[in-house]
């Protein structure tokens, strides 16, 4: 009698516009419009639509090579495989840590604002008062729940969230232009005086982390249907609207207060700025809408960050690197749900350890919990974009240079400069002191560190799993999918 085989993830479960769900819905645009925009309005002027359109633009030249090398990787761990092909194990052990902790970080501090968001949205709407870590933790189950149940059910989820949060701020854009904005439409944003300012660069750091997600589309090879073609136009499809749509959003709430004034608006009521252009420009409605979207935005990209993560840890524990009980998918709804309840033990604990604290939701937990993810992952993408050429200069492909060799070069120019700024401004990501700023700094070489101890100790203690590390593609002489299984045909046209 044959044995029973393991439950995997659910095959051919996700198309292009499920994954572009999954990933945009992490980046939260409307987050990041009405939380974060202001605050980069203050310290970058005009230019910040521009600064948004380069960070889309240099993160567009990245997924050249990333999805060029998707088509020979077949691992699931995206960044972490990357690293392995083309740097080597001891690297890409290290990149499989960094990945791990800069996506829990990402998704766990942002629990913070979901806790604080709800509470300041059931006082102002209804006078309830109740506490953030309650929500947060309130939080912390739904997304659990969304996790547990299968992939495309989440993706359904997300698709409606992200509809609505992006459909808020389309109305409020359409009406600035409608009434012409508070001075009339200008392209002050656009012109070379307000590009190129100390204060653009400095916001670098705000623009590449409001795309942060995007790179995740590779995770869901394992579920996505074709993934030769899904992985790439999923990717394109989400970095080009979130930086058409960031660019756009922010311009027209510059109009809606006049270049004159804006600057002043944002600095005088940052939190207010798109809510009280939401009640001049549609009325009260919209600003009570725009309330619960906020909630149901950051909502959306916590089970997105989720469901990259428990997949993260399936390809990491698939390599052997991790406990295999980590990498068991529930028979029923084909979900990793072993490492999904591990990430919510995890959240959980980090949300209790914050409240006892009495911490600030937002700037502490929120702010010192993300900001080494960020700096994590844009590290990540540096990597990545250094293994493409080394990989494809290792095995015989019909690629061209500008895919192998070109793109990726000036990608990781770009996102190491941006990286610098990063780290140079990182009193514009935190308000801490200098002390705060540096542990968190620091988290990230040591993180580094910590992969490659992990790296020797493996090769030592446990060399038949070291060995296997990065070996288990399929043909890369060639691209590792084909083409004669699901193809989405709802994006046959690109």
């Amino acid at each position: 009698m044959a044995e029973p085989t393991a439950p995997t993830l659910r095959r051919n479960a996700l198309g292009t516009w499920d994954i572009f769900f999954f990933v945009v819905s992490a980046a939260a645009p409307l987050m990041v419009m009405a939380g974060v925009a202001p605050f980069a309005l203050q310290v970058g002027g005009l230019g910040v639509p521009t600064a948004y359109l380069f960070a889309g633009i240099v993160l567009t030249v990245f997924a050249v090579g990333f999805t060029t090398m998707s088509r020979y990787v077949t691992n699931g761990g995206a960044f972490y495989a990357y690293v392995t092909k083309g740097l080597g194990r001891p690297a890409g052990i290290s990149a499989a840590l960094l990945a791990l902790v800069s996506y829990n970080a990402m998704q766990i501090g942002m629990y913070g604002l979901l806790g604080i968001s709800a509470h300041d949205t059931l006082s102002d709407l209804w006078g309830v008062n109740i506490p953030w870590p309650v929500l947060a933790l309130v939080g912390v189950a739904l997304v659990w729940f969304a996790g547990y149940r299968s992939v495309d059910f989440g993706a359904r989820v997300l698709g409606v969230l992200l509809a609505a949060e992006s459909g808020i701020l389309l109305l409020l854009a359409i009406a600035i232009l409608v009434k012409g904005g508070n001075d009339g439409l200008g392209v002050d944003s656009f012109k070379p005086a307000h590009v190129f300012t100390v204060g653009t660069a400095s916001v670098l750091a705000l623009t590449f982390a409001a795309f942060i997600g995007f790179e995740s589309t590779a995770i869901y090879r394992s579920e996505a249907r074709n993934p030769r073609r899904t992985i790439p136009r999923a990717t394109y499809a989400a970095v080009g609207f979130l930086a058409v749509f960031y660019s756009f959003i922010c311009w027209t709430i510059i109009q809606a207060y006049g270049a004159s004034n804006v600057i002043a608006a944002a600095t005088k009521d940052p939190v207010g700025l798109f809510f009280t252009a939401a009640d001049q420009y549609l009325g009260s409605w919209a600003a009570t809408v725009m309330h619960l979207l906020i909630i149901s935005s950051v909502m959306a990209s916590l089970i997105a960050f989720h469901n990259a993560i428990t997949r993260y840890t399936l390809a990491v524990t698939e390599e052997g690197m991790l406990p295999p009980v980590l990498g068991k998918v529930h028979p029923r709804t084909q979900s990793p749900y072993i490492a999904g309840i591990v990430q919510t033990v995890l959240a959980v604990l980090v949300v209790l350890a914050f409240a006892l604290a009495g911490a600030d939701p937002y700037y502490q937990l929120l702010i010192w919990v993300n900001t080494p993810g960020v700096l994590g992952i844009v590290l990540l993408q540096v990597a990545v974009s250094l293994s493409v050429p080394v990989f494809f200069r290792r095995i015989r492909h019909t690629e061209g240079v500008w895919q192998t060799v070109i793109a990726p070069v000036l990608a990781a120019i770009a996102m190491g400069v941006a990286l610098y700024l990063m780290v140079i401004h990182i009193s514009l990501l935190t308000g801490a002191s200098e002390t705060v700023n540096l542990v968190l700094i620091l988290t990230i070489p040591v993180v580094c560190v910590l992969g490659f101890v992990w790296a020797r100790w493996l090769r030592s203690a446990r060399p038949e799993i070291y060995a296997g590390i990065g070996t288990g593609d399929a043909g890369q002489n060639s691209p590792a999918d084909s083409d004669t299984s699901g193809e989405d045909t709802r994006l046959a046209t690109l």
